[in-house]
């Protein structure tokens, strides 16, 4: 595994970390030789979030996310986003390989962002929940309801 998804995956929240970690290995185990997976994103910060959600809304750019700080399971460590590269270029191709990532992760308990309804469709995403919404886990965040230790909410 390359060492910016590794790390990006080690953001995550304990209880997903080792689970993404896992499936990631298998997924790239599944790819041809010429194609690789990487984590771009694993946990964000609120204040990232707030920039992200900034882009072209009140700071120049595209929109690109519909989540605000506290909205998106990234900010919880519960998400992380993936690109593919094929024969050295970015693939953003919906195929049978990126077909193959979303397989191996659905196995592992995490919904595919392209399940989503069309008005947030976000194929590069992976998230699981853990059977909270995202009020529920600003409300833990808010209240400083922490695993021990860290700043991942204590689910």
């Amino acid at each position: 595994m390359d060492n910016r998804s590794l790390n990006n995956l080690n953001t995550l929240h304990p209880k997903l970390r080792q689970t993404a970690i896992d499936a990631w290995t298998e997924a790239q185990a599944a790819m041809p030789a010429n194609v690789q997976i990487i984590v771009i994103q694993g946990l964000r910060t609120f204040a990232e979030s707030d920039a992200l959600y900034a882009q072209g809304r009140t700071a120049p750019g595209q929109i690109v996310t519909n989540a605000a700080a506290g909205q998106s399971y990234h900010n919880y460590g519960l998400a992380f986003d993936f690109a593919m590269v094929t024969n050295g270029k970015n693939d953003y191709i919906v195929g049978p390989n990126w077909m193959k990532v979303v397989a191996i992760m659905k196995a592992q308990g995490m919904t595919w962002g392209g399940d989503f309804p069309p008005s947030i469709y976000d194929a590069p995403h992976f998230e699981n929940k853990f059977g909270h919404n995202w009020r529920d886990l600003l409300a833990l965040h808010n209240a400083g309801t922490f695993i021990p230790g860290t700043s991942y909410v204590d689910i």
